[in-house]
């Protein structure tokens, strides 16, 4: 897996995937591989953003109980777990569109390779395995798009709340967040269990690519 990750860091420079999967063909790693690799590292991604998240929900409701002392303080935390969160946002969105380009490919050649069999039985069985992957596929990208689709407008409120206390550090700033808060901490407790759903359903796509031979 390391290897894959190394090789695709230093193709992804050159922003160029035909050539990220020529070389790993002639390197032995197949795009199967490079698909389970890619789901592992938007898996990863994931977790990581999914505590990012806690901890701006848990900085938010530090800001609305406050009750005197350094609001400027507890204002610089905030934009920095805002910016926190933005930045975690941005790393699943680009791990999940990896994970799409290696799948495309990888149906694409499958596909092209089973017109080449002489052989109806062993033909009819790469088909029937073909069409089980790309379903165990599809439930998983679907809830990986789905919450990295909730993310957005997770931040969009952050980032109103973050602008608000910027130019008005006052109690009265923080009274008027603390009115949005509930449906703010109800939006990103419900991006949470989205993620963990999604981080749920790769691992069971990883194990299943890992089974079948």
């Amino acid at each position: 897996m390391r290897s894959i990750f190394a090789l695709g860091l230093l193709l992804s420079l050159a922003g160029c995937q035909s050539a990220y999967y020529g070389v790993a063909e002639e390197l032995g790693f197949h795009k199967r591989d490079i698909l389970v690799s890619r789901v592992e590292s938007s898996k990863d991604a994931q977790g990581e953003a999914q505590e990012t998240f806690e901890s701006a929900l848990e900085q938010l409701t530090t800001l609305i109980n406050y009750d005197g002392g350094d609001l400027e303080s507890i204002y610089k935390e905030t934009q920095a777990n805002y910016d926190d969160a933005e930045a975690a946002a941005q790393k699943v969105r680009e791990r999940v569109a990896a994970v799409e380009h290696v799948a495309e490919a990888l149906f694409d050649e499958w596909e092209d390779e089973i017109d080449e069999y002489s052989s109806a039985s062993l033909k009819a069985e790469s088909q029937r395995k073909l069409q089980e992957t790309r379903r165990r596929y599809a439930g998983m990208i679907d809830t990986m798009q789905a919450s990295t689709r909730k993310m957005d407008p997770v931040l969009t409120a952050l980032n109103d709340n973050v602008l608000y206390l910027k130019h008005n550090l006052n109690a009265r700033a923080v009274a008027a967040i603390n009115v949005e808060f509930a449906q703010i901490e109800r939006d990103i407790r419900s991006l949470i269990e989205d993620m963990r759903r999604s981080i749920a359903s790769s691992e069971a796509f990883i194990r299943s690519m890992q089974s079948d031979p």
